[in-house]
């Protein structure tokens, strides 16, 4: 009776708050308690041997006295329940359960019922504050920062539809050296390539066409005079910069990435004195030669880090320190940055400056992204011309279209190496990864189109015959809200990737081995593909990827 009660209230939890239970859940909560104890629940390797699987009777054999196996096969009948399990077995100690074809029905109804929303969390009470790309705007994106935007706007947009409170922020370094550059390198292209002058470049100066292109907006609206007047060059800078913001933004949005909120750190100097005064009264500057120090080595540091030069003027650092106060002050339960990996030794300095002015520095997490070799036809592929020494993103995105590019860059993890061959992804087979998962998308389309049946005519189709290759099929495609909670919780987008792609080949492998068109099962068959469809939807537009109907 108590068996009975409790799967009844199973079906009534899962039915009420499908949004907040995995399906690795719901099982492991009705096992804990009719078994009373937690237990661990792994997916066999070998779907043959069950959809998951517990080893608890090897922690209860010494409490027990008894081997492993004799608890197993004890337990085995404890827990049997037809609702739920088709079949539970002992193996070596192992309790192994494949789920019934009445229970995993009942979640293919309520997620076709749910339609998009499968797989949908419930809003949780965590403010999370998520920065990224933050590329310098001195020019225009290259294909390494194409990289950190594609993780963070897949990371945000995981985190979201699992109920996660996250905005989304850009961090505008529009102050310091690299802005007084940025002027002197507009005046320079003006004078080299507009006025036919021979010009002396600084030995770190920015280059491309890009530039010319802003020298000439600038004449025209300015003057001529404004390239030559070097009390203007900061005037220059500013003009430069706003256009140079202005590519970022569009290119970014080709790409399908767009933020919430843009903070400049100019804008935010302004701070600096009362910023530097909660840093004095902790007592964690000094001054040295002239110098201001912070005592970064009392949090781990290799050396106490200069914030303020012999001149007065706050160093790259001072800027991040005040950025970092500045959304600690804002509040939220959790900030994430994605940085570059040449900014790995830049954690402890801003972690120890978080701790001086009073905060938790554990609430800040650092994701680092690794570079990106981009191979054209095995061979390295051509810098821009249009920016000088790097390849753009826009000319990436030109070539293969942001949704191939998405992709490919999310099946590693970010802080890993990352190489791919452009032309590898304008095949047309399995080698393309993206490919292979809308052409079963697609097929599924093709397979209702040529059945003439509709999901209406399925919605009420029972799984009672349905076989166990199409079972297993149903069970791979509900696994989805388990893989986004894993994928987010590890900041692993790969996770995703790696299960669309084996989704999907699940699929062809089901369509080739059976037929599905005037078969006997041909309507349960259409309702487990409407699952398998929705699963595969939902998870490339979580990646930003819109699914492919027709190919």
């Amino acid at each position: 009776m108590k068996q009975k009660q409790l799967q009844l209230n199973l079906q009534q939890n899962q039915k009420k708050k499908h949004k907040s239970k995995t399906l690795q859940n719901l099982v492991k909560e009705y096992i804990e308690n009719i078994l009373q104890t937690n237990i661990v629940l792994e997916k066999p390797k070998d779907i043959s041997l069950g959809h998951y699987a517990t080893p608890v009777a090897f922690g209860l054999a010494k409490e027990l006295k008894k081997s492993p196996m004799q608890i197993a096969d004890e337990l085995v009948v404890k827990l049997e329940n037809k609702d739920l399990f088709e079949k539970i077995e002992s193996i070596k100690g192992f309790i192994n359960f494949t789920l019934s074809r009445k229970f995993l029905q009942s979640l293919v109804d309520t997620a076709l019922k749910n339609g998009n929303s499968f797989a949908k969390e419930d809003k949780k009470n965590e403010k999370i504050l998520l920065e990224y790309v933050s590329a310098n705007p001195t020019g225009p994106l290259h294909i390494g920062h194409a990289r950190g935007a594609i993780f963070g706007d897949s990371l945000a947009r995981v985190g979201k539809y699992l109920g996660y409170d996250i905005t989304t922020e850009y961090y505008i370094n529009d102050a310091g050296a690299q802005m007084d550059l940025l002027g002197i390198s507009v005046s320079l292209a003006a004078r080299d390539f507009i006025f036919n002058e021979v010009v002396e470049y600084p030995e770190s100066y920015y280059r491309g066409e890009y530039l010319v292109d802003i020298a000439q907006q600038i004449i025209e609206k300015f003057g001529k005079d404004i390239i030559y007047d070097e009390n203007r060059f900061k005037e220059l800078a500013l003009f430069a910069k706003d256009i140079v913001m202005q590519i970022i933004v569009k290119d970014l949005k080709d790409l399908g990435v767009e933020f919430e909120n843009f903070v400049s750190e100019k804008s935010l100097y302004s701070s600096w004195n009362s910023t530097k005064n909660v840093l004095e009264k902790n007592g964690s500057l000094y001054t040295k030669d002239e110098k201001v120090y912070l005592q970064s080595t009392k949090y781990g540091d290799d050396s106490d880090r200069v914030v303020v030069r012999e001149n007065g003027i706050p160093t790259y650092l001072a800027g991040d320190i005040i950025y970092h106060k500045n959304k600690f002050d804002r509040n939220f339960d959790k900030y994430i940055n994605i940085w570059g990996a040449d900014h790995h030794g830049y954690i402890t300095r801003v972690k120890a400056a978080i701790e001086f002015l009073g905060n938790d520095s554990s609430k800040l997490e650092v994701i680092l992204s690794q570079m990106v070799q981009l191979l054209k036809g095995g061979e390295p592929y051509k810098m821009s011309k249009r920016a000088g020494n790097v390849i753009l993103m826009s000319d990436v995105l030109e070539e293969i279209g942001s949704d191939a590019l998405r992709f490919v860059f999310l099946t590693k993890k970010s802080d890993t190496h990352l190489e791919f061959d452009i032309d590898m992804l304008k095949n047309q087979d399995s080698s393309n990864p993206i490919f292979y998962i809308n052409y079963a998308h697609a097929r599924i389309n093709q397979v209702f189109v040529k059945s003439g049946i509709s999901s209406d005519d399925i919605k009420n189709i029972n799984f009672e015959n349905l076989n166990s290759d199409a079972l297993n099929l149903v069970y791979e495609a509900l696994l989805l809200q388990s893989i986004l909670v894993e994928s987010f919780n590890k900041r692993d987008m790969q996770k995703i990737t790696e299960y669309l792609y084996n989704l999907a080949s699940s699929v062809h492998k089901f369509y080739n081995e059976h037929k599905i068109i005037g078969s006997d099962d041909e309507k349960a068959y259409l309702k487990v593909l409407s699952m398998v469809k929705l699963s595969l939807n939902v998870g490339l537009e979580l990646l930003g990827i819109k699914a492919k109907e027709i190919m």
